[in-house]
């Protein structure tokens, strides 16, 4: 199946906000430090929504509902956004009711008289895959598949957001190194590919209940582990490997065996590294 072409985005203007501390240039809790706005072109968007769709649903209408094996959640949209059922302890952070209210707020109708307030109403993958032809099923990816343009939006709007809870959840002693960091990889267009991938991928990395022994998988956590101070090119090549470092720790952290997504993770990591 073809990937269909995002037409809502005509230019997406990023503007990167921090906070501020007193040391000049050294973001904080407390005040606003705004970076220069970042411009991504009409192509860009274009092209990061449908590597998004690609990296995680294969770019396929079929794949835009899903329930990974061992999940206690469904897997929705080109973000493939977290869908929890009622009652269900949620361990990772819930995504897609919040697209639900993005889109419901751009006139978009929700099928099956859903709202943003509704949980998943499968209440596991066997009920889920077992409904896959239904009516309500070929709706809701009707849906998804008509506003693949408003949820590369969704997406870029979450990275848009990350920097300030980022800086403000960082030691103090790693803000400035955050930061500096953030901003060498919005240099290159593979760079602010992958912090629009990354943050959609595993999150901002400030939710403390994403952790494995103490340590979160997040852009923060990858920000924070990139080597050297790299700049242009150089950036999203070690901000790929920091990646990687990160979901290997990840990976080795597990309370339960996580090791074969390493090579389809790692993959998608080298995306990160590639120009365009």
């Amino acid at each position: 199946m073809r990937l269909i072409a995002l037409t809502l985005i005509s230019l997406v203007t990023l503007q990167c906000a921090a906070p501020s501390r007193p040391a000049p240039g050294v973001p904080a809790p407390g005040g606003t430090v705004s970076a220069a706005p970042l411009r991504l072109s009409a192509a860009d968007a274009r092209r990061v929504g449908n590597k998004i769709w690609k990296n995680e649903a294969n770019g396929t209408i079929a794949g835009l509902t899903s329930w990974n094996k061992a999940e206690r959640f469904a897997s929705l949209g080109i973000g493939h956004f977290i869908w929890y059922p009622a009652g269900v302890p949620q361990t990772y952070e819930e995504s897609f009711r919040p697209l639900m209210g993005f889109l419901q707020a751009r006139g978009v109708r929700l099928p099956n008289g859903l709202t943003p307030q509704s949980p998943c109403p499968w209440p596991n993958r066997a009920a889920f895959m077992q409904d896959q032809q239904s009516a309500r099923m070929k709706a809701l990816r009707q849906m998804l598949s008509q506003t693949v343009g408003m949820q590369t939006e969704f997406i870029i709007n979450r990275m848009q957001a990350a920097l300030p809870k980022m800086l403000s959840a960082a030691p103090a002693s790693d803000r400035a190194r955050v930061k500096a960091n953030f901003e060498a990889m919005t240099e290159t267009s593979n760079g602010v590919y992958a912090l629009i991938d990354y943050v959609n991928f595993k999150g901002e990395g400030v939710n403390p209940k994403e952790r494995y022994k103490g340590q979160g998988w997040g852009l923060l956590q990858v920000l924070q582990g990139m080597q050297g101070h790299p700049r242009g090119a150089a950036a999203p090549r070690e901000f790929a490997a920091s990646a990687k470092r990160t979901l290997g720790r990840r990976i080795a952290n597990a309370p339960k065996k996580e090791s074969q997504w390493r090579t389809g993770w790692f993959r998608r990591c080298d995306t990160y590294a590639q120009p365009w």
